[in-house]
This record gives structure tokens, sequence and C-alpha cells, in this order.
């Protein structure tokens, strides 16, 4: 199913972000709204079986769910779980395709999308800029959390060591996961934000620029950096593994969230199933990628080996970790006042209501 998004909607947006939040976002990319295909139909039959019958539709006030992914792809909407489990409740599903996690969070905030699943940061900034969202469920952290996640510089670049980018331009997407990821890294070798020139570029835009040496210090993430280090073209100052972050949240339009709770328990069991599943099967879960990538093998299956899979329920320790991210750059000065993430929170009883017993709580 496609849809059309009008541009004057992201433009009134940013201008209002702009005015509230100097510097939080950069302009969006344009936004590729795709429909399912019958090959990703096909792929559906290899992967596991979801119960199709649900009788409790009382928590749906929807015929419709927008989900937003990012660049990297999205093994749920390859399967079509959410597709085969919602079609006899008469829900479609509408897929839009974004360039990072803050274009993804523009566009909820404008109304066009209802859940995507978004890294630590652009919640926060979306947020402050006065978005009304929800966290809905969170990612697990395995051993694999931060190996996707990187700050790279050219091989035949001088440059070491983190701690001697001071002075450089330092490439990434203001208000996505790789900001507080830069931040982290800059204080743990006795340097501050102001020792680097930020130059914001979503990924998608930067990786061409990087593999042709013109970009000095780039913090990305896969499969942009699996390219890159496959091609031969990056050297590592360091991974994001061992960072203190949360992780990534499946993020909701607060109201949505509110009005659809047996829809989004529904979908928080689907996602989680099939992430499990391909976590247990790599390499069947590569084959269901690979076609819609269309990146090297050799790229795919390291995507696959570092990649985070399954979801963990929101708790009070949860949501004390992403406090502690937004008190953190409203302590370097990124955020113009404090932040108290427990108000794009839901209530217990309504977590309760989301969220399947099979979720973790790590």
């Amino acid at each position: 199913m496609v849809a059309t998004v009008k541009p004057q909607y992201l433009n009134i947006f940013r201008r209002f972000t702009l005015l509230l939040v100097p510097g939080l976002f950069t302009l969006a990319t344009s936004l590729t709204l795709v429909s399912c295909t019958q090959e990703s139909q096909k792929a559906q039959t290899q992967s596991p079986a979801s119960n199709a019958s649900d009788t409790q539709t009382s928590g749906i006030k929807t015929k419709l769910l927008r989900m937003g992914y990012q660049q990297a792809g999205d093994l749920v909407r390859i399967t079509q779980v959410l597709e085969k489990r919602l079609e006899p409740l008469g829900i479609k599903v509408e897929w839009a395709q974004f360039a990072q996690g803050p274009q993804l969070m523009e566009a909820m905030n404008v109304g066009k999308i209802d859940l995507g699943s978004v890294g630590e940061t652009p919640p926060i900034f979306a947020q402050a800029a006065g978005a009304q969202i929800a966290y809905v469920v969170g990612r697990r952290r395995t051993q694999n959390s931060g190996k996707s996640s990187a700050i790279a510089v050219p091989p035949d670049s001088p440059i070491k060591s983190v701690k001697d980018i001071k002075g450089q331009k330092v490439v990434f997407q203001k208000a996505s996961a790789s900001h507080y990821f830069i931040l982290r890294a800059l204080e743990d070798v006795g340097l501050k934000y102001s020792d680097i020139q930020v130059v914001s570029i979503p990924n998608v835009e930067a990786a061409s620029a990087f593999l042709e040496g013109k970009i000095p210090v780039w913090v990305t993430g896969d499969p942009h950096l699996a390219r890159a280090q496959k091609l031969g073209k990056a050297k590592i100052l360091r991974t994001a593994q061992g960072l203190d972050s949360p992780g990534g949240y499946y993020i909701a339009a607060k109201q949505f969230a509110i009005d659809n709770p047996e829809l989004l328990r529904i979908v928080i069991e689907e996602i989680d199933k099939i992430e499990r599943w391909a976590e247990a099967n790599s390499k069947e879960t590569a084959k269901l990628i690979l076609p819609h990538q269309k990146l090297p093998p050799d790229v795919m299956d390291l995507v696959i080996s570092r990649r985070t899979y399954g979801l963990r329920a929101i708790s009070p320790d949860l949501i004390k970790e992403q406090q502690r991210i937004a008190d953190y750059f409203y302590k370097n000065g990124l955020l113009p006042k404090p932040l108290n993430v427990q108000e794009a929170m839901l209530t217990p009883e309504q977590y309760a209501a989301i969220t399947p017993p099979t979720i973790s709580q790590k």
C-alpha cells in the first residue's frame, strides 16, 4: 500500500523545531514509501507461522497501521508477519522508509506514521521539540550491542585514535544515535563536543563521500559501515560496543498508543517472534534480506553477524536509563532545558495492556 507525504508538512515542522531547539534536526532526506512486494510475500512462508485469529479487538480503533523503518531495512516488513496477523482483523499495514531516526520522528510528529524503530537519541530530541510520542517497547541488549556502529576514518588517515580527532570535521546525523555515541567517545578520551567540527549529514548521503576519501571522520552504522569495511575503505577507531546506552526503541504517536493497546500487543508480539527466529537462523535471515538490501553477500553476512534482535519491556529501570541520556544531552548544552522522559511514557496499566508476557524484561 502506498501513501504520499506532502512536503509542506515537513517544512512547517522543521521551522518549528529549528526555532525551539536550534541545530537539533537537519533537513530530512526524501522519504521512500514502499508497498509490500510479491517477493516478500513468498519470503513470508519461510518465517515462523503466526496465529492469525485474534478475537479481542476492543483495544483497536484503527483500520490502518502506518509503520516507519530506516534505510538499513526491516525484517518485519520483508517477512510480512504483521500483514498476516492483522489482515483477518481488517487492518492494513503501510510502510514508509526514512534515512535515519530523526527523519522518522519528524514524520511521526506531523501525523504521517504511527509506529517506528529508532535509537535512544531521536525520541529525546523529538520530545524536546514538542512531539507527542510514547515509548512502546525497548530493544534487547546483547553481546552484539554496539558492534554495528563505529567512528571510522579512511584507511590511510594519520588519525590513529579518537583523541586524534580534535579539531577535525566529524560527520554524523545530529539527533541520531551517533550523536550520543560521539559525545561519550569524546568524553572517554578527555575531549569536549566543542573540540570537533560537527557536520550533520545523514548516513545515506555521507556514504559515497566517505568511500571517496572526502570525509575525515565518520560516525556511522550498518549497512554503510559494513560496506565500507568490506571495500577496505574504513579504519575503525572504536565501536559503540560497551557504550552505556539503553539501546533502541519502538516509538508510537502517543494518542495512537492510547487508542490501540490490543493492536500494539499483537505488533510487539510478532516483531519479537520474528526477530528471535532471525537470531537463531542467521543464514536464512540473510537470504531473506539480501534481495531487498542490494548488498554483496559478504557485506550482508557481516551486517547479520552483529545485529541485535528481540525486544524488552519498558520498565522503571529502563526509564531511568533513558532519563540519564536526556540529562547528558542537557549537561552538554544540546537541549535548551531539562527534559522529563516520563512525560513520553505510558502508565503501568497501559504498558501491561500492550506488552505480551513473552517479552523479556532485560
